[in-house]
């Protein structure tokens, strides 16, 4: 099993800065794409960003040039560094990690319980 746990939200004002950390834990063999969601009231939950092994990044439009996504492939961390924050991106943000328990193992994704983030005034 594979554990995901993310640290980091909290409230902030529109323009501020907040950096997420997700810590991956457990029967891991290796770990391939890693990246962070979000769901904000009332939506569909969305991709934000992602992370390869080797260092490519994806971003949504809706983020791209404000948010920086950064791992730790010894550690198995993964980060998301949020700047110019816009009340928009109030949502729950979930840590994701595709992994595998060992090297037979079919790689699977694994998602961390949230961390809510608030952009108000």
């Amino acid at each position: 099993q594979v554990q995901l746990v993310e640290s980091g939200g909290g409230l902030v004002q529109p323009g501020g800065s907040l950096r997420l950390t997700c810590a991956a834990s457990g029967s891991i063999f290796s770990t391939g794409i890693m990246g962070w969601d979000r769901q904000a009231p009332g939506k569909e939950r969305e991709l934000v960003a992602t992370m390869s092994g080797t260092g490519s990044s994806n971003y949504a439009d809706s983020v791209k040039g404000r948010f920086t996504i950064s791992r730790d492939n010894a550690k198995n961390t993964v980060s998301l560094q949020m700047d110019s924050l816009k009340p928009e991106d109030t949502a729950v943000y979930y840590c994701t990690c595709s992994a595998k328990t060992s090297y037979t193992a079919k790689a699977q994704i694994y998602w961390g319980q949230g961390t809510q983030v608030t952009v108000s005034s």
